[in-house]
């Protein structure tokens, strides 16, 4: 076990110094075959812990705690060298792909005037659109907003006229129950007016989501 472990520790250090080599970009390097030589070390130094996992279990009890540790420092080496590669592959495919955005858009034979003057008009047409449409949407807000206030105002005329009538019944004496059915009513009269100002507020919302 000892000598596998040193050999995959050893695979570490040769992919470590095959990353600076990368990052040097010497004129002479080819950097596909030093990915390649990387991809394949990691791939043989999974391939050493998987085998040192085995060795672990079948070692001395009292050494396997000790030995399960560094075969995990070994994965976790691994895992940052293969995270690293990917990383250095997806920079070389970003930087491929933006020169070649470029020497596209440096081949690229512009439009004639007649041309952006139509696109020209399109966007003012589509900015003319977007203008109506906020102006509707205020104007949806504005009617919103007089109609909550309406709903306040009758709310308070309900709680005075509410008010009135106790004071009423209690000045000619009504029953009890005629009491508690005016009270009652009073209680559906508000719950009718809080699902018209919900309702009303829903209908807001499905407007202004309808028209964006």
């Amino acid at each position: 076990m000892e000598t596998l472990y040193h050999q995959t520790n050893k695979l570490l250090q040769e992919t470590q110094h095959l990353f600076s080599q990368l990052e040097k970009k010497s004129s002479n390097l080819d950097i596909k075959e030093v990915e390649n030589t990387i991809e394949s070390k990691i791939n043989l130094i999974n391939s050493n812990c998987e085998r040192l996992d085995v060795l672990c279990l079948k070692g001395p009890i009292f050494q396997r705690q000790n030995a399960k540790m560094r075969v995990d420092q070994l994965k976790y080496d691994s895992r940052h060298l293969a995270a690293a590669l990917n990383t250095w592959r997806n920079k070389i495919i970003r930087k491929q792909r933006e020169e070649a955005e470029r020497e596209a858009l440096l081949s690229t034979t512009f439009t004639p005037n007649d041309h952006v003057d139509i696109m020209i008009d399109h966007n003012m047409q589509h900015n003319s659109s977007l203008q109506n449409a906020i102006h509707g949407v205020d104007d949806l807000l504005q009617s919103g907003s007089t109609i909550l206030d309406n709903l306040r105002t009758q709310k308070i005329s309900l709680k005075g006229a509410h008010k009135r009538l106790i004071d009423i019944g209690n000045t000619l004496g009504l029953s009890n129950t005629t009491m508690r059915l005016i009270e009652k009513r009073a209680k559906q009269d508000g719950f009718l007016l809080v699902g018209g100002m919900i309702f009303t507020c829903i209908v807001m919302m499905l407007v202004i989501i309808y028209l964006r």
